[in-house]
């Protein structure tokens, strides 16, 4: 059952995004409920020519609840920036929903590599959304550190995606 209102989830998502372009809206917020303490809320929203989706929340009562707890302990947090690649100042993450590419085609060579000299704006890797290539530039020049995904595989918005230094 979870699969298929994920599914379903999924679909309606989409169905925003295209209401979003067909009626030229920069930003769409909706949120679903599911029931008690189970619901979904979802922002669609254009940064420049390209759509960014954000899940705002989809997580049930009990769950934040135990979110104030978790922020607790923040200055724990410098110790774990090396655990949470999402955390690391020098991470790149992801601005849509997609399918991540590290080359331009398949057989092609990456984009970039462990170790890779980049500059500004030099593109790190395609995230595939809705049939749109999207080129994800580097933010800021440096060193390639880690690629935290593989070639073909799905990211959510905000995933981190490499690490820059």
């Amino acid at each position: 059952m979870t699969q298929s209102r994920n599914d379903a989830d999924v679909a309606f998502i989409k169905a925003l995004a295209e209401l979003l372009n067909e009626n030229d809206l920069a930003e769409l917020s909706v949120k679903r409920d599911y029931g008690e303490n189970d619901s979904l809320n979802v922002k669609v929203s254009k940064i420049g020519a390209q759509p960014v989706f954000q899940q705002v929340a989809a997580a049930p009562a009990p769950s934040a609840t135990a979110a104030p707890a978790a922020s607790t302990p923040a200055p724990a947090a410098p110790a774990e920036i090396p655990d949470d690649p999402a955390q690391h100042p020098g991470a790149v993450t992801s601005p849509m929903v997609g399918t991540a590419y590290l080359a331009a085609e398949p057989g092609a060579a990456n984009f970039v590599g462990i170790g890779a000299q980049v500059s500004e704006g030099d593109t790190l890797l395609i995230i595939e959304a809705m049939k749109t290539m999207n080129h994800i530039p580097a933010p800021r020049a440096g060193t390639i550190k880690r690629i935290l995904v593989g070639d073909g595989s799905p990211v959510e918005f905000g995933a981190p995606l490499m690490i820059i230094e």
